[in-house]
């Protein structure tokens, strides 16, 4: 019989043994999920860091931070969300829950929610500062009845981000407009900061963050000023992007993500289930052909070899036409070489929705060449594949080397003509992989083939302590400046793709920068809007 459960020791999937990703199942939320009706794959995005790195949690946070809260915990707060957990990922530095609707990430000092459809996601937000306060034991505010929860955590930072909504009016709660998402925030955080990058008649990204060392927002004031969104849609000079910032303890932090409409309809086929689960066959069927092709080979050698080897007798019996039976020392029935049953049949697990048949999908897409195995030995994915249609996936990617900590990867894709979307999210260090930021998101554009895309790219500066005097000091800065010039000039070269527009802002202790591309033969017309500025 196959074995349809994740392999332990295999590279592509999660896996359970000692040292390594450990991965846990929902299969009661799992068995029964169809994605029919979710038609809004742009996601909304949260960070709420607690510390700026997990080296640095306060004097009166528990032993690994947020990693010491129960799943069952966090499985009640994403029921504000309108979002259920599907399987986990358990590692040393950051645990990744698969959901419902995207996936969240749990590292000691910081929280990643993101989730699509029509879920609730800041309706979740008070209640995560509870969970880090009473359960997590970071820094809170008590009796501050921030919307009705007494106990909150105090942010180091926060961010919330999304691309604009294909589908504004299936929105709920605080997301049916950007500017509804800004109050909520604003009735949480003091001294935010607004964005809306890119063309306003065109694809554009909203962002809001807070300033290191968030201030929670006291009791409501008549006087209380709304958070005005700033349109950032000319691209800023890059001058004085090298500026003095708060990046503790040297964490590099890096976030790459793109966002894809108008998937190549015949390339998208791959994330159906009923396509996914025909490629399952061929490949199951092919296996089971060459193991039964290996068995007639060793048998054909045995027999040549043992013909060899015979006695005068024994040839003499064989030309009378008696036979001899050379598995008389090895077995008693060689049927089963031939024999049908040999071929085992199609499990039922890789023609139903689920994580058997996700772990295919991710080996035949290409999704699990991003970050290899060859690269990265011990990195697991955790994918699945919904009925009819849709896929995500999880990746957790431990450093090739020690001391480089554990960083993720996701991807969520809705492949419906109509309303066809795919985005692929890392904090994989371009630095760790070997391969240029525009490398990688070559690749996975080939794996998706969409009609156009953003790239946001967030980069966490590094403080800039020098003396001008110093000439190993002034070296160094010519030889970054250099390099952040090369990395520039290949990203405006995306094979197959021209490159629309391009916006870099310099945020404090982050340089943002967002393009947005469309491929050379683009002939969909103007993008889908959505909601109206």
């Amino acid at each position: 019989m196959v074995n349809t459960d994740i392999p332990k020791h295999y590279t592509a999937s999660p896996s359970s043994f000692s040292g390594t990703p450990h991965l846990t199942i929902n299969r009661d939320v799992a068995k029964d999920l169809d994605s029919t009706n979710v038609f809004e794959g742009p996601e909304k995005l949260l960070e709420v860091w607690f510390s700026a790195s997990p080296a640095s949690l306060p004097a009166s946070a528990r032993p690994h931070g947020l990693k010491i809260v129960s799943s069952d915990t966090w499985k009640e707060m994403l029921d504000l969300v309108n979002c259920q957990v599907l399987s986990i990922v358990e590692s040393e530095q950051v645990d990744a829950y698969l959901l419902s609707e995207s996936s969240m990430f749990v590292f000691p000092h910081k929280l990643i929610l993101k989730t699509c459809g029509t879920t609730t996601l800041l309706s979740g937000l008070p209640r995560i500062l509870e969970i880090a306060a009473l359960a997590a034991g970071f820094p809170h505010v008590v009796g501050n009845p921030v919307n009705s929860v007494a106990t909150a955590a105090t942010p180091y930072r926060v961010f919330y981000s999304r691309k604009n909504f294909l589908f504004p009016d299936l929105q709920r709660g605080p997301h049916r407009s950007w500017r509804d998402e800004v109050k909520s925030l604003d009735k949480l955080f003091l001294g935010g900061s607004a964005y809306m990058i890119g063309k306003m008649n065109g694809e554009h990204w909203y962002l809001y963050l807070t300033e290191p060392n968030t201030v929670l927002t006291p009791p409501a004031t008549p006087d209380r000023i709304e958070t005005e969104t700033k349109i950032l849609d000319l691209p800023i000079s890059e001058a004085g992007t090298m500026g003095q910032i708060d990046n503790v303890d040297g964490e590099h932090d890096e976030t790459l993500e793109l966002l894809m409409t108008d998937l190549e309809e015949d390339n998208a086929k791959q994330f159906y289930l009923e396509h996914a689960s025909t490629v399952a066959e061929s490949r199951h069927f092919q296996r089971a052909h060459k193991i039964r092709m290996a068995k007639q080979t060793y048998l054909k050698t045995i027999n040549e070899c043992d013909l060899e080897h015979m006695t005068i007798h024994e040839k003499d019996c064989t030309d009378n036409g008696d036979t001899l039976d050379i598995f008389s020392n090895t077995s008693s029935d060689s049927s089963e070489v031939y024999s049908s049953d040999d071929e085992d049949p199609f499990p039922s697990e890789l023609s139903t929705e689920g994580h058997a048949l996700g772990t295919v999908v991710s080996e035949c897409s290409g999704l699990a060449d991003v970050y290899s195995a060859s690269k990265y030995p011990d990195a697991r994915i955790d994918a699945y594949i919904f009925s009819p249609c849709g896929f995500s996936a999880n990746g957790v990617v431990p450093a090739a080397h020690a001391g480089d900590g554990t960083h993720y990867f996701t991807v969520h894709v809705t492949p419906e003509p109509h309303c066809s979307y795919a985005s692929f999210e890392t904090n994989v260090p371009s630095r760790q992989t070997g391969k240029e930021t525009a490398d990688v998101i070559e690749q996975v554009v080939n794996i998706f083939k969409p009609g156009r895309f953003s790239v946001t790219l967030f980069e966490a500066k590094p403080p800039e302590i020098w003396d001008a005097n110093d000439l190993d000091a002034l070296t160094e800065l010519k030889a970054a400046e250099r390099q952040a010039a090369r990395k520039n000039a290949r990203m405006e070269s995306i094979k197959g793709y021209r490159r629309v527009d391009r916006i870099v802002h310099d945020l404090e202790g982050y340089e943002l920068v967002f393009r947005y591309y469309e491929r050379w033969d683009w002939e969909g017309g103007a993008p889908r809007l959505g909601e109206v500025v």
